[in-house]
């Protein structure tokens, strides 16, 4: 039997990652980033640069400040934004998207933006859908 480094045993089991498994890391993943709290961080951080908590809390209307919280520590542990505290009084928090988290910025944007664009149509669908089918949906 071939011994594997770990380097090759590393590559071995991210060809092997599959998103479709429940326990695969890959799908845990994907159940975070679908969190519309963080779609709409990522976005938000995604226009300019730096923002703090309270900008945040402003810009992404409804979100709850513990929701808010939430979110952005599992994003700071991700690896997609980065927490900079500035000693003040009072003291600065602010937040950004690291490298990996612009990369990510662009594929939420467009669903965002996509889902900005087609949002009339997607009413017109529901509305079609409820009236032939008696249905009552969100």
């Amino acid at each position: 039997m071939a011994t594997m480094t770990a380097a090759q045993r590393r590559e071995q089991a991210r060809a092997e990652y599959d998103a479709f498994i429940r326990g695969c890391p890959t799908n845990q993943l994907l159940g975070r980033l679908s969190d519309k709290w963080v779609s709409l961080v990522v976005a938000a951080l995604s226009h300019g640069g730096p923002l703090r908590y309270s900008d945040l809390g402003r810009k992404i209307a409804g979100v709850s400040p513990k929701m808010l919280t939430q979110t952005l520590r599992s994003l700071e542990r991700d690896g997609i934004l980065v927490r900079t505290v500035t000693p003040s009084v009072p003291v600065r928090v602010d937040y950004a998207l690291t490298p990996l988290g612009r990369s990510l910025a662009l594929l939420l944007t467009a669903v965002k933006d996509w889902a900005e664009t087609h949002i009339d149509e997607v009413h017109a669908a529901r509305e079609r859908y409820d009236g032939e089918n008696g249905a009552q949906h969100d």
